[in-house]
């Protein structure tokens, strides 16, 4: 009997097996047998050469292992415990090697036999069949409120500028004109970081504003500049309808000569009209930040009840201080700017109605599907 691998089959069927087989023989047969049963199944392309293959290995009536078995008869008798123990270990071997087999030509047809995946389709059976579409879905309202920004304020001629939300004491504290003793410092008011800058960096933070990005642009760009940055800040306030522990600002920021309160002012009129509609009222009320010099609150109409008009404060603004551009190598004898920093869930929540910002933050589509 021939095998498939063109070599003589050890223990065919039909060969006599009267006379006494030593065991180094018989134990080099099962070594072939278990080789060549291996590959046979390893090597099958499809279902009808793996059947034949177990037909010829594993066949109960005229299958080589079952002629193996035959042989183990004609083994001395102190040698069969030895035979009979290697054996069984190559009929395991085979049975594994059957078993990997056809598991492995199973997921070949399932593989074989499913759709070609098409991520740029709808997904879902009832979308197919009609009977539930998938909604399409779309961007936060946050998001979009922040790409409206800016896409406003380009149209006023300010640029885009982004900066990191780990930042140092530098470019949160110190350059902004807050020394060490102001209570905004306070560890307990910000996200310190239990690992320390690069170099000589000292402490992180989560940043608690995005002026910091002015100090970085301003670092790298002489006058004039004419930028606003929108991202997170991150603030350990109690959340309310108008607090949040994690939130977004847009800053603005222009520096060039002869920049007055006045231009604040047109400003921050344009980007309400743009933004809110042209009925929208917005207030300054006299405050203190230690980056500006004269500082501002910004408060804008909310709602008017009872002939009263509500005003909500939705943010700070003002001069920028002399020392913050002596930080950053300008000199404030020859230019001067504004910055103005506005809570982007707070002027979310005016245009839509939102009465409470966190609602932003709870996910439900039942809300979110309304933007």
């Amino acid at each position: 009997m021939v095998s498939s691998l063109g070599q003589i089959a050890p223990f065919a069927l039909g060969t006599p097996h009267s006379a006494a087989m030593p065991l180094q023989a018989f134990l080099t047969g099962l070594d072939q047998l278990a080789q060549a049963g291996q590959s046979a199944f390893s090597q099958s392309a499809d279902a009808a050469a793996l059947e034949a293959a177990r037909v010829e290995f594993l066949g109960a009536k005229s299958g080589r292992l079952k002629a193996a078995q035959k042989g183990l008869g004609t083994v001395p008798g102190p040698d069969k415990p030895a035979a009979g123990k290697r054996f069984n270990e190559v009929k395991m071997l085979l049975e594994a090697a059957l078993t990997e087999a056809q598991e492995r030509l199973r997921g070949t047809d399932s593989a074989e036999s499913a759709e070609p995946f098409d991520p740029t389709l709808p997904g879902g059976r009832e979308f197919k069949e009609g009977r539930h579409p998938v909604a399409p879905g779309h961007l936060h309202p946050l998001t979009q409120t922040i790409e409206e920004l800016k896409d406003i304020m380009g149209r006023l001629g300010f640029t885009v500028a982004d900066g990191p939300e780990v930042e140092d004491e530098w470019h949160n504290f110190e350059a902004l004109n807050i020394p060490k003793s102001h209570p905004a410092r306070d560890p307990l008011e910000n996200f310190y970081l239990a690992t320390a800058g690069v170099g000589n960096a000292g402490p992180m933070l989560l940043r608690s504003q995005t002026s910091t990005v002015q100090i970085r642009v301003m670092e790298k760009q002489p006058p004039p500049v004419r930028i606003i940055s929108l991202g997170r800040v991150y603030r350990p306030d109690d959340a309310d309808a108008t607090h949040y522990p994690m939130f977004h600002q847009i800053e603005g920021l222009l520096v060039d000569r002869n920049v007055t309160m006045a231009d604040l002012k047109s400003v921050l009129r344009l980007f309400a009209a743009s933004f809110l509609g042209h009925d929208v009222h917005i207030r300054f009320r006299p405050s203190f930040f230690p980056f500006t010099e004269p500082s501002v609150e910004v408060d804008m109409a909310w709602e008017t009840i009872g002939g009263k008009t509500r005003y909500v404060e939705m943010g700070g603004a003002g001069m920028v201080d002399p020392n913050v551009l002596r930080a950053v190598g300008y000199d404030p004898e020859e230019v001067t700017g504004f910055a103005f920093g506005l809570g982007v869930e707070r002027v979310c929540a005016r245009r839509h109605g939102v009465a409470d910002i966190r609602e932003f933050y709870r996910n439900d589509v039942r809300f979110l599907s309304q933007f």
